[in-house]
C-alpha cells in the first residue's frame, strides 16, 4: 500500500528545526487573540468597513454605512466588534463618534492582504 503524499514515516524528521520552531512559535493565548481577530475580519461587511476605513480614514458611523452600502445598525455592531478587539478606535466629538484604524499594525495588515489578494488575482502564484 503507497503511503499518503503528505504523510511522513518517522514522527519527527528533522528534530533541530522542530525544536526551533515551537520556541519561535507565539505563546497559545495570543494564537487564540490572533485567531478572533482574523476570524473579525473573515466576515465580508466588517472587512468593507474595515477597508473602509483604510481609504477613507477617520469616519462616522453615517458616512460609513453608506460607504459600504450597510445598515447604520450594522455598520455600527461591526464597530463595536471590532474595537472590542482593538482593530478600531473610536473618537468622540459631541454627540458624533469618528472612527478609525487601530495603529499602523492593522494598517499593514490590511495593505499586505490586499496586495497578496491582488498579486495572487493576477494569477502570479
Amino acid at each position: 500500500m503507497a503511503a499518503e503524499p503528505d504523510s511522513c514515516a518517522a514522527p519527527v524528521v528533522d528534530a533541530e528545526r522542530v525544536a526551533a520552531v515551537r520556541r519561535a512559535l507565539p505563546p497559545a493565548e495570543t494564537v487564540v487573540d490572533l485567531a478572533e481577530v482574523f476570524g473579525l475580519l473573515a466576515d465580508p461587511g466588517r472587512l468593507r468597513t474595515v477597508t473602509a476605513l483604510l481609504e477613507g480614514g477617520e469616519m462616522c458611523v453615517c458616512d460609513l454605512a453608506a460607504a459600504t452600502g450597510q445598515s447604520m445598525s450594522g455598520t455600527s455592531h461591526a464597530l463595536r466588534l471590532l474595537r472590542m478587539r482593538q482593530v478600531v478606535r473610536v473618537r468622540r466629538s459631541g454627540r458624533m463618534a469618528y472612527y478609525q484604524l487601530a495603529d499602523s499594525h492593522v494598517r499593514m495588515l490590511l495593505d499586505l492582504a490586499l496586495a497578496h489578494t491582488r498579486h495572487a488575482g493576477a494569477g502570479d502564484g
